[in-house]
């Protein structure tokens, strides 16, 4: 198994993928689901991180027309892990041959009255404590990272659908910002929280802490 995470999403409007897993396995999986990647619309990269953008050399490769939307601040830093010895986290491509292909986005784009894609501008909540493991280089030297190149993903009418990624900017900060930036509820909420160390099977917050974010 890969510890990484994608997951592709069909509507009345479009097809696309929610991040692209740590290698190409996404592409192996897709065909055993009888899902045509090559027919993927456009992919949605929430972060910078290895588990969530590994995939990405494989899909540009696989679908030669789908645009790639990903936070302005993503492709010009490095992210690091020192969760089990000091490590490199991020793409070591050089994607530099399909820059015609990536929309960078910054605090916030509405694409429709339905679509948002935005940065969690809210910082009234506190961000996971398993952020404290986690470092990026923007070129002035290694520093703790601010998750500036995390996005948001939101899609609705009425109840929104939102794709958080690792919501590293905080679970309940990221809900916030959506409500703020959408003026509508959100009716399901996906991705990963960051709460649980899944190889120690330990929480990196207390009990009454999680209680507080449900």
């Amino acid at each position: 198994p890969e510890h990484g995470l994608s997951l592709y999403l069909e509507t009345a409007q479009f097809s696309c993928l929610l991040d692209v897993g740590a290698s190409d396995r996404f592409i192996r999986n897709a065909e055993k689901m009888n899902i045509d990647i090559r027919a993927v619309d456009f992919v949605f990269i929430s972060h910078g991180h290895m588990d969530h953008i590994g995939g990405l050399p494989a899909f540009l490769e696989f679908n030669q027309t789908a645009p790639v939307y990903l936070s302005e601040n993503l492709l010009s830093q490095i992210y690091y892990s020192e969760r089990n010895g000091f490590h490199r986290i991020s793409l070591d491509v050089d994607l530099t041959p399909y820059e015609d292909r990536f929309v960078n986005v910054g605090p916030g784009i509405v694409f429709s009255h339905e679509l948002t894609l935005s940065m969690a501008s809210s910082r009234q909540y506190p961000r996971p404590k398993a952020n404290q493991a986690l470092y990026k280089d923007a070129g002035e030297g290694i520093v703790p990272d601010d998750f500036n190149h995390e996005i948001i993903f939101a899609f609705g009418s009425e109840q929104l659908f939102v794709y958080s990624g690792c919501a590293h900017r905080g679970l309940l900060n990221i809900l916030d910002s959506v409500r703020l930036s959408t003026g509508k509820k959100v009716g399901t909420l996906m991705g990963g929280f960051h709460l649980l160390d899944s190889e120690k099977g330990r929480l990196y917050e207390s009990p009454d802490e999680i209680d507080s974010i449900a």
